[in-house]
């Protein structure tokens, strides 16, 4: 599954999502004390105009922000939960040129995506890694009338599996592009013999294997931040709030909600960007005009914890068609194996959660692949499902929905002059950088104004100064001192990649101890967390903050510690405290499949 793939708008579990929104300041009924008071949300207050308000805190929200924020820009971005707790934050953590979608005939995406991909590489390699890809082939010529037919219908038809010679045809377009940018290797190709010999656990009857190169994103949540933050740090007037929502249209501008305290308030912008993904619709028909460009696939990954899974993809991706044609993914991220995904049409009001269904699809697959590594439900630590921001596609195959996107502009008059809103439809991971760069001209046209900078080749956030991959023990030793150990410091680098110089002078500045449930975090690491990165609710740290969830290592004495540590910086009381660990509980229960024993009620 390509890094598009679907993440659950909010992680709020079903029935308590207005709960999980409201304090008891000013009647709402949310447990516990009052309100922590969010700068964030202080500087909207204050400042309530913005030449631009970005509505949306995914990654493409947030690329945008930061190179509108880069340009001079008086821009404002409001996320209605977490920054990339959406589409972006449930990906298949893949940084990608997109080989499949020249089956589409989308040539100038896949030329744009691995452009991308190619300098995410180099401007963001604290969290973007080269990732090596082994296609498993079972047959030579198969496919190479079927191609052309889905590429002219844009249905799946009778499968007909993709053979060698096809495969070879697009690996051999595909390098032509990774050529241009970079030096990622060319694929090559292998016979059985040495197919089985790289991979020994590999399905006996394959025939050939094909390897080539794309790159994995590890923390894409972590990402998204450091991307926002840089924006932050480029312009003064710039301005991002996590858990502030568009409520409704105002006479003259929009009314935003904050979502901790339910107090609402108006602001005003030039220009509006509903960069929402699988939201846009609700979100212009909670500005006053309905639209009706979405249409969305469902997705899910399963995250698992299997020492044999683990061995036998050798370090690689293995990306390959399925039984239905469906292609589909295994591959390692640290010591835990992601597999996904699903491309399905979602009904109106359904839940995007991982089915059982989806769980069996996904063992199923194991099964083609490795027949003789045995995975039941029991390795399974995490999962997650959502909703792609695709557009409309009414009898379209979900898997020939374009991944491109586009700009759809709507103007209107207001007290204060003319407003435009431009909403974004599509989108994908790797391409936020050049979609954030296309928007963000449109704007300066808009705004009769001149581009300033280029991001182009840009260093995103903690990828700023990143040391080699052979002095990287050198970086942490010189960074360690009496108090902060070695594996803490090489913790926190993996962490926030160079940032962690900043969040170790914070750390070396206040009282500190490590947690007893986990070496990972600290109480002082947890408040430069609250006071630097808009943490507003516990499981924004377990589920985004860290991959402690991802990884499944949330236990019930974590989640007691975790919030014992919030509580100071973010005014909780017992009752609100114990409130967030049952919700959060419920949130990776519902959400994520996560079962936590000895629960601390």
């Amino acid at each position: 599954m390509e890094e598009d793939a679907p993440g659950v708008i909010g992680e709020s579990f079903k029935g308590a999502a207005l709960a999980s929104q409201r304090t008891t300041s000013g009647g709402h009924d949310r447990p516990g004390s009052g309100p922590h008071t969010r700068e964030s949300v202080e500087l909207f207050k204050s400042r309530a105009h913005a030449q631009v308000l970005i509505i949306g805190g995914g990654i493409n929200g947030a690329g945008t922000f930061r190179d509108l924020a880069l340009q001079g820009v008086d821009v404002a971005l409001v996320e209605r939960e977490d920054f990339c707790s959406g589409a972006s934050g449930a990906s298949s953590h893949m940084i990608h040129g997109g080989i499949r979608y020249l089956e589409n005939g989308e040539l100038r995406l896949v030329a744009e995506s691995v452009h991308e991909r190619n300098g995410l590489l180099k401007t963001a390699p604290h969290y973007v890694k080269p990732l090596e890809t082994t296609i498993p082939i079972f047959s030579t010529f198969s496919g190479m009338v079927a191609a052309p037919l889905r590429l002219l219908t844009h249905r799946q038809g009778k499968r007909t599996e993709r053979g060698a010679a096809l495969i070879k045809l697009g690996l051999s377009i595909y390098d032509t592009f990774s050529r241009r940018r970079g030096s990622v290797p060319r694929h090559h190709f292998a016979g059985r013999a040495g197919a089985l010999r790289d991979m020994p656990l590999l399905n006996p009857d394959v025939r050939y294997a094909a390897t080539y190169f794309d790159a994995s994103v590890h923390n894409p949540e972590r990402l998204t931040l450091d991307v926002i933050r840089d924006g932050e740090g480029a312009n003064l007037h710039a301005r991002a709030s996590n858990y502030l929502s568009v409520a409704s249209s105002a006479p003259d501008g929009i009314e935003l909600r904050d979502q901790l305290t339910g107090e609402t308030f108006d602001f005003t912008a030039d220009v509006v960007l509903n960069m929402t993904g699988a939201a846009v619709d609700q979100t212009n028909t909670a500005m006053g005009a309905a639209t009706r460009y979405m249409g969305g696939t469902k997705g899910s990954h399963i995250v698992l914890d299997h020492d044999g899974l683990l061995q036998a993809c050798a370090g690689r991706e293995v990306f390959f068609e399925h039984t239905d044609g469906r292609i589909v993914l295994i591959y390692p991220i640290g010591d835990r194996v992601l597999v996904g995904t699903t491309d399905v049409d979602l009904a109106d009001g359904e839940e995007a959660v991982c089915t059982d269904a989806e769980i069996d699809y996904f063992i199923d697959l194991i099964g083609h692949v490795f027949p003789t590594i045995t995975v039941d439900r029991g390795s399974i630590v995490y999962s997650f499902s959502g909703v792609r921001p695709l557009p409309r596609h009414d009898d379209v195959d979900p898997g020939f929905v374009s991944r491109d996107y586009r700009l759809e502009r709507r103007q209107e008059q207001t007290p204060e002059g003319t407003r435009t809103t431009v909403s974004l439809v599509g989108g994908k991971w790797t391409t936020f950088r050049a979609l954030g760069e296309r928007v963000t001209n449109e704007v300066l046209g808009l705004l009769n104004r001149t581009r300033k900078v280029s991001t182009d080749e840009l260093p995103i956030g903690g990828g700023r100064d990143y040391p080699a991959a052979d002095a990287v023990d050198s970086w942490v030793s010189n960074a360690s001192a009496p108090g902060m150990p070695e594996d803490r410091v090489r913790i926190l680098f993996e962490r926030y990649g160079t940032r962690a110089t900043d969040v170790l002078a914070y750390l070396r500045s206040q009282p500190d101890q490590v947690f007893h449930s986990t070496r990972e975090l600290s109480t002082a690491e947890v408040q430069y967390m609250a006071e630097h990165e808009q943490v507003v609710h516990l499981w924004d740290v377990v589920i985004r903050r860290t991959s402690l969830a991802f990884r499944g290592l949330v236990t019930s004495e974590l989640l007691e510690e975790l919030a014992s540590a919030l509580s100071g910086p973010l005014n909780w009381d017992t009752v609100r405290k114990n409130y967030e660990i049952e919700h959060t509980w419920r949130v990776l229960n519902e959400r994520h499949g996560v079962l936590i024993q000895n629960l601390i009620a």
